[in-house]
């Protein structure tokens, strides 16, 4: 492909050349040329001219060959620098992984030829030894001093230890039920929904906040669209989850017929 290419840029050289086809009037001002700086000419001058412009026509040939052929030779020759250099790092590489691969092997073999040398020293651990129970050895005394140790006690001391553990128990408890049961409770929103935008929301609302019972407190209150006009009622309340519980709320609401269409619960956090 590089001879190719340089051939191709000669002939285009070539091609933008026009010397050719006046070859007759550059001879002719050649021959001028040279009888000018040597004198009027002679049969052995004309034959020195005419050899001075063959030599000189070869040497243009000359030229324009090497300048043709120089860009291609010196790509060739980088081309295989390149080339020798990639072949030098590829046997490099190579010979390190016959390396690798060798010592791989050798390494299976030894595994191989000795599998039972491998599970020696896990078979050989140190059993765990108990340690050594020491052995009371109990003398035998006289009669006399056996008859000194009471090993059981007196009765005074076991009354005197249930006396104070029941005190003990009495105060804990005293204690325990001075400290207030925690109530457990809840925060919840409910959506009231009229049955239509001629309902009094403000009627509503004040049957809505006249149920009452033991541990329900009712909060703020807002009214919120809905569409058409229609607008329900948000209401918040709080209550204990012993006493009160959303079903007694929504069948209290909704026995108000005349206002309430609907109850649902809207949000419900344990507080």
């Amino acid at each position: 492909m590089p001879k190719q290419s340089a051939n191709m840029s000669g002939l285009q050289c070539l091609a933008t050349e026009n010397i050719w086809f006046d070859k007759q009037r550059y001879d002719e001002a050649e021959r001028r040329f040279y009888e000018g700086v040597n004198g009027p000419s002679s049969p052995q001058q004309q034959v020195k001219t005419a050899l001075q412009q063959a030599k000189g026509r070869q040497q243009k040939r000359q030229h324009r060959n090497s300048s043709s052929h120089g860009g291609g030779d010196q790509e060739l020759v980088s081309r295989m620098k390149s080339l020798e250099l990639e072949n030098q790092t590829l046997h490099k590489v190579v010979q390190e992984m016959r390396a690798a691969l060798q010592k791989l092997e050798s390494r299976v073999v030894m595994l191989e030829k000795s599998p039972a040398a491998a599970a020696v020293p896990c078979a050989k651990a140190a059993p765990v030894q108990a340690a050594p129970v020491k052995q009371v050895k109990v003398e035998n005394g006289d009669d006399d001093d056996d008859d000194d140790i009471d090993l059981f006690g007196s009765d005074d001391d076991d009354e005197e230890a249930t006396r104070l553990k029941q005190e003990r128990l009495d105060a804990y408890a005293a204690k325990k039920a001075k400290k207030p049961a925690l109530i457990a409770k809840s925060s919840i929103i409910l959506d009231v929904k009229p049955w239509d935008d001629e309902t009094d929301m403000a009627q509503l609302e004040q049957c809505v906040r006249s149920v009452q019972m033991d541990g329900l407190l009712w909060g703020a209150s807002k009214l919120v669209p809905v569409g058409y006009g229609i607008k329900k009622l948000q209401i918040n309340c709080v209550v204990e989850d012993d006493k009160v519980g959303t079903d007694i709320l929504e069948e209290e609401i909704t026995k108000f017929e005349d206002f309430v269409q609907s109850v649902d619960v809207a949000a419900f956090n344990k507080i």
